[in-house]
């Protein structure tokens, strides 16, 4: 036949492929015209019509895939499948084409990409020639995009997560929990990740190109991780999310008033311009929603009470005066870095194959978002393979010490010793303080009204505090660090015969008073004399002090085996007006015994506890009908609350709404009023907050079922 054979038509059946891709959520294949969204190593379908009926013969077709620029078959950015009826190629690791069948002219083609392909944006071309034919190939290019993801339930990929059924909550849960707050009132707040919105493939794909990851680099998921925790925040590079801890929000969003990460990703993808603001939680509820959407197993994790070494010495250091005041700053770090306590640190876990580890360190690896301190010269953190974390094997990639110091680091108190040659006596090593419990959302649960949805996994990061297993684990990590170990070796002090135990205070409702309150027993049989320091202040979640609310000090003489209580009491006139954002409190004890010279010291946190926002929708909700929602909490401060605002969204319900509100009086009842039209049948989740000037971080979420009638 002399006429060539040339394309008329790609069509890449973007939902029907979808439906076996694990990928009929995103919305970008339901547009129109939709994009196909697909997971690698896995076939799909192409249908392929010429200007004339296909002749096996003579006519030759080729699919050319290309990815990134300069796209290079050797380098696996571009794959090459010739078409015939009958070969198929079965090398999982290159690009396999053949013709399932013919209808005059019109041909049905399955395709399966290379299991380790990169991932991102695909382009497909089709070239069509014929046997004897000197001339350039006839070409015909497909006119979209072609998003192609990791493939979890593919035992081949990398991801690969062989319970299937976690993958439910691991890549396709869109709505989920982060827990907030410090240890004995830590909340699980909820988050839309929204990875299935049309918005956040495409904010991916420019995030990407911003963390200048190599296309070639981009089917590994260890570098994908990587590349992810450096480029979410905006420390050194244009990163999504500036963080901010300061309470000064006034030219950007408030971190509590983000309902989920689609505002965020939106945003940038619109402006190419950071956002402000955000803070740990909202870097790792936009590093799920991003892990997700690739196809990159991830959890939101929240550990409670966390250490930031910033000198590597695997211990969170505390250094007094002679007279029991507090250092401002670490006399042993001459790099100007200070230890900090954060009350509470979000962080996350991805899910992979390490090749690069010793075997049995696959599976789940920490990344961090958050900018603590430089890695490789960028804020970036892990992959840290959990299980080496637990293990203490600090010589593994990546920042695997600075994880095994947040989650189990021991708490030394030191005080200033002209006999020491250090300059500084060890008084106190607590190795129970720090990673007082590791939490993240239990899978395919949701409690909208409680925390019956909480995960402990404090077990897979750490042996169980105080054991054998456990100290034996922290101390390998330390011999292998020489400052470490300088700081380890140096004694702490022995049995002392005065005990002090200072009460810890878990939920305080704002408004009511509180006490600080120490227990003293005398265990010897001589009269001790005891100078004590207590003092109640306001802190960041961070550990940054904010305002000192209440110290009192005195001294007092404790008969033999006599005990004493030492008590400090806040009403609310004294502390209201000094909370900062998250209403967090710190109390903090010090005491010294005159005659033994012992100093012993301790402090807690807790959080004063805020009303949550009832959201109700009484009526019953069916797709494309209006339907009221309804946002109500009662103000708890006396004081009015200026620039108010609520914010709403729920994926299949609706996009981000912010609502503008009036001054709210002191102590008055909040509600306001909001229509909706739901678009998707099925179990779904409405998240709100509240925000002010005065007030922030009052959030409420309802679980509801929206019904189709056409159906």
């Amino acid at each position: 036949m002399d006429e060539p054979l040339v394309v008329e038509t790609i069509y890449m059946y973007a939902k029907e492929n979808a439906k076996k891709h694990h990928t009929e959520n995103f919305e970008l294949v339901h547009l129109d015209p939709p994009t196909p969204v697909l997971r690698r190593g896995q076939t799909f379908n192409v249908a392929l019509r010429f200007n004339r009926e296909y002749i096996d013969d003579t006519d030759i077709v080729r699919l050319l895939f290309s990815f990134g620029p300069s796209p290079n078959v050797i380098r696996g950015t571009r794959g090459i499948g010739t078409l015939n009826r009958d070969s198929y190629i079965t090398d999982l690791e290159a690009w396999g084409v053949r013709m399932l069948g013919a209808n005059g002219a019109d041909i049905s083609v399955e395709v399966r990409s290379p299991v380790d392909s990169p991932v991102g944006i695909w382009q497909l071309n089709v070239e069509t020639t014929t046997v004897g034919r000197r001339k350039i190939p006839n070409s015909h290019s497909y006119d979209g995009d072609i998003y192609l993801l990791f493939n979890p339930w593919v035992k081949e990929d990398s991801v690969y997560y062989e319970e299937e059924q976690y993958l439910d909550e691991y890549v396709l849960n869109d709505v989920g929990k982060i827990w907030v707050g410090p240890f004995g009132s830590a909340r699980g707040r909820e988050w839309i990740f929204g990875q299935f919105d049309a918005s956040v493939l495409p904010a991916c794909q420019l995030l990407l190109e911003r963390s200048g990851i190599k296309a070639i680099s981009r089917g590994d998921p260890i570098k994908m991780t990587r590349a992810i925790s450096r480029i979410i925040n905006s420390n050194d590079d244009k990163g999504v999310i500036q963080g901010r801890w300061d309470g000064e929000y006034e030219d950007g969003t408030a971190p509590a008033a983000w309902t989920g990460s689609v505002p965020i990703l939106e945003e940038f993808l619109e402006t190419q311009k950071e956002v402000n603001y955000g803070q740990c939680w909202v870097f790792a509820g936009v590093v799920t929603t991003v892990c997700r959407a690739l196809g990159i197993p991830s959890r939101v994790v929240t550990n409670l009470v966390s250490a930031h070494d910033a000198n590597a010495t695997l211990s969170v250091d505390r250094y007094y005066t002679i007279d029991n005041e507090e250092l401002e700053y670490d006399p042993n770090n001459p790099m100007g870095g200070i230890d900090s306590i954060w009350n509470y640190h979000v962080w996350n876990d991805v899910w992979m194959a390490r090749p690069d580890l010793p075997i049995g360190y696959g599976g789940w690896q920490a990344i961090d978002a958050t900018p603590q301190e430089t890695s490789d010269g960028f804020y970036q953190c892990g992959p840290a393979s959990v299980e080496a974390v637990r293990d203490g094997a600090v010589g593994y990639n990546f920042d695997i010490q600075f994880l095994v110091a947040s989650v189990n680091a021991d708490l030394m108190r030191w005080k200033e010793d002209p006999h020491s040659e250090f300059g500084f006596t060890k008084i106190e090593s607590n190795k129970y303080h720090i990673g007082r419990m590791i939490l993240t959302k239990a899978p395919w649960v949701f409690d909208p009204n409680g925390d019956n949805d909480k995960e402990d996994i404090t077990h897979l990061y750490k042996n169980r505090e105080g054991t054998e297993a456990e100290r034996l684990t922290l101390f390998r990590a330390v011999r292998a660090v020489d400052l470490a170990k300088r700081f380890y070796s140096l004694p702490a002090p022995g049995n002392e015969d005065v005990s002090f135990d200072l009460v810890e205070l878990l939920r305080v409702n704002i408004g009511d008073p509180f006490i600080v309150e120490v227990n003293i027993e005398n265990k010897s049989d001589e009269v001790r004399t005891v100078k004590a320091i207590l003092s109640a202040g306001s802190v960041y979640y961070t550990g940054i002090k904010a305002n000192m609310v209440k110290k009192a000090s005195g001294t007092f003489v404790l008969q033999p085996k006599a005990h004493e209580q030492l008590r400090l009491t806040v009403i609310d006139d004294e502390y209201l007006d000094k909370l900062v954002e998250y209403c967090i409190m710190k109390l903090y004890a010090i005491a010294s015994v005159e005659e033994t010279r012992q100093t012993w010291a301790d402090e807690d946190d807790f959080q004063v506890l805020k009303p949550t926002i009832d959201v109700k929708i009484e009526e019953e909700l069916v797709v494309g009908r209006p339907a009221t929602i309804i946002l109500s909490f009662k103000n708890p401060l006396k004081k009015v609350l200026t620039k108010c605002r609520f914010n709403y969204a729920g994926p299949g319900l609706s996009k981000n709404k912010t609502l503008e509100y009036r001054d709210v009086e002191p102590e008055e009842d909040v509600y306001v009023e909001h229509q909706l039209v739901p678009q998707k049948a099925g179990p779904q989740k409405i998240v709100a907050t509240f925000t002010s000037k005065e007030l922030v971080d009052i959030t409420g979420s309802i679980a509801v079922d929206v019904f189709d009638i056409n159906e």
